[in-house]
């Protein structure tokens, strides 16, 4: 027998040993389904495989290749009422049990689906975070291993009641947003924070920057510190949701809803 939530059941009933539970021994991809396909495929097939490797974990072959992931998803979607636009949340942890030693490179997985929702509106007001710092390590990069920051930092937007917090990283540079990489624009061009910051690497993030490849758009990644983005024509932040406009951080204020080089990047990105 055992105890889940002050229930005394079966222990049959939550199957154990589960790495992901007692070591967080795995990671997670959120991923849109939308108009018959899955966006920014090749992004987070990328950022799965890599974190994979980092990990020593051998994708499960309905994960493995573009073909596989499509498939994977739509059979998942096929299976939801209502909306044709969904938001798959994918974690995979490793199999066996163990101590801290990892027993095997299986992984086992889960994918759960609800209706997605685009999150493109402004962000009226933002600022650094005063709580959370990000730390550059071989897992900053994916989804899952750091989860409790993205908590705390969650935590910290709702009690000051912000519509986003940036965050920085132990030396002090812009690492990303709370839940979203974080850009800004300055003389025609975009400026992001490099991994080495610690933050995410965002799919979305990387499909935008190849949009800004197409518009011809210069594009640099680099250890920036916060007056560096104070200093900024327009800010935003991208994810899987949207890439939302920023219009004030702390007490710095822009018109990036209404600036021509962020309009051209958001309506190219729509497009494709």
């Amino acid at each position: 027998m055992m105890l889940l939530n002050d229930e005394l059941l079966p222990a049959g009933s939550l199957a154990l040993p589960n790495r992901g539970l007692f070591f967080n021994d795995g990671f997670f991809e959120t991923i849109i389904w939308a108009d018959g396909h899955v966006r920014y495929l090749p992004h987070h097939l990328a950022r799965m495989r890599r974190a994979a490797v980092v990990l020593g974990l051998a994708l499960p072959l309905a994960l493995a290749t573009a073909e596989a992931l499509t498939a994977t998803v739509a059979r998942l979607v096929a299976a939801q009422p209502g909306a044709p636009a969904q938001r798959i949340r994918v974690q995979l942890w490793r199999a066996g049990a163990g101590l801290y030693a990892p027993p095997t490179t299986a992984a086992e997985w889960l994918a759960t689906a609800q209706a997605f929702e685009a999150r493109e509106t402004p962000a009226a007001a933002a600022d650094f975070s005063t709580t959370v710092r990000t730390a550059f390590s071989p897992v900053a990069f994916c989804k899952g291993p750091n989860a409790l920051l993205y908590v705390l930092a969650a935590r910290e937007r709702e009690q000051r009641g912000l519509d986003e917090l940036l965050l920085l990283s132990a030396e002090g540079y812009v690492a990303e947003a709370g839940a979203a990489a974080v850009g800004w624009v300055r003389d025609g061009a975009v400026y992001v924070p490099a991994e080495t910051a610690g933050g995410v690497a965002g799919t979305r993030l990387a499909h935008l920057r190849r949009v800004a490849e197409k518009l011809r758009i210069p594009w640099f990644e680099g250890l920036y510190a916060p007056g560096t983005l104070l200093a900024a024509e327009a800010v935003f932040t991208a994810n899987v949701a949207g890439i939302r406009p920023v219009l004030r951080v702390g007490q710095n204020s822009f018109a990036s809803d209404q600036h021509p080089v962020l309009a051209a990047l958001r309506r190219a990105d729509r497009a494709g």
